[in-house]
């Protein structure tokens, strides 16, 4: 059913500036070939107790999705303004995509004031514009690849703690737009309790691709243990497992699913998915259905490499069963 490449596509070895961890990538078709903007955490080791760390976009691109040629340099590093005074820390956990022949990035940034999402826009991978910018607490924001009635749509997850009971447990939401800078119409799309193998949050993964059946979208789930701690660099205790999901939303209402896969489509078991930073992390950022049906799935593993893994477009579809209205 899904195929899984047997070696990542990116690691820290493949680039050539200093890199430590290399995952969470975004990827799109671009102007005639993929291109990969992926989360560069420099700092890291698996002996390491240090807590200093900075991270950095990195760009790559490809003639066939499979083999990356990674740029001299990083494209994004440390804040906006790079002073000490600046809002924005840090961005990191990039997601593309291509709008009317223009690429967009959804990004997550730690600013002083709390974690918050943008968007920006670039037609170079060189400079760019911010859009937008949410409020603390929201990440995990992914575009539609098309307006849908008139609206810009996005998928995203707030941090709803007190209203939560202080507990973990984060869900799925929609926001529309007439423009990409003003946001609103939100909406639940996917709560935590209706995904089977999640007992903690859930939130979006890649952009959304369009089939005649509807809006084929991956989702990431955490499973918590109770009874077990994960592999973890340097001693951390972890024990947060996660898994990579799939839902159908409707073409003409992306906020509501119309079909659900009630088991994992990805999730950690080969070695480089069960050992890193933090081990059995399975994070979708970026997915591509091919004119042949074949559909690619970029996925980060263990917050450490990126990799790959693909199936049958129509395979996909049939595991997204029917939810009733």
């Amino acid at each position: 059913m899904i195929t899984k490449l047997q070696k990542p596509v990116l690691q820290a070895g493949d680039i050539s500036y200093p890199a430590d961890l290399v995952f969470n990538a975004g990827i799109a078709k671009y102007q005639g070939k993929y291109v990969m903007v992926f989360r560069n955490d420099v700092g890291f080791k698996p002996d390491s107790t240090s807590s200093e760390c900075h991270t950095v976009l990195g760009v790559a691109t490809s003639s066939d999705g499979i083999k990356w040629y990674v740029n001299s340099r990083p494209w994004i590093t440390g804040t906006i303004s790079g002073g000490k005074d600046s809002e924005i820390l840090r961005f990191y956990d990039p997601r593309l995509t291509v709008i009317d022949g223009v690429c967009y990035m959804c990004f997550a940034c730690d600013t002083r004031h709390g974690v918050c999402g943008g968007i920006l826009k670039t037609e170079d991978f060189d400079s760019y514009q911010i859009l937008t910018m949410t409020a603390p607490d929201n990440r995990n924001m992914v575009l539609f690849p098309e307006k849908i009635g008139g609206s810009y749509f996005r998928l995203e997850r707030p941090f709803p703690e007190y209203s939560r009971g202080y507990q973990e447990k984060f869900d799925i939401w929609s926001s529309a737009s007439p423009d990409l800078r003003y946001w609103g119409d939100t909406k639940l799309v996917l709560g935590t309790e209706q995904v089977p193998y999640a007992n903690s949050k859930i939130g979006p993964a890649a952009p959304p691709v369009k089939t005649s059946k509807g809006w084929l979208t991956t989702i990431h789930a955490v499973y918590k243990h109770s009874d077990k701690m994960l592999n973890a660099w340097a001693g951390q205790k972890w024990n947060k497992e996660y898994l990579g999901g799939l839902m159908l939303l409707d073409l003409e209402n992306p906020a509501k699913v119309i079909g659900l896969c009630p088991e994992p489509v990805i999730r950690a078991e080969l070695d480089h998915e069960l050992n890193g930073f933090r081990g059995s992390v399975i994070f979708p950022g970026g997915m591509i259905l091919e004119d042949s049906g074949e559909v690619k799935i970029y996925y980060g593993a263990a917050d450490t490499v990126e990799c790959l893994a693909t199936a049958h477009v129509d395979d996909l579809l049939k595991l997204c069963k029917s939810q009733k209205s």
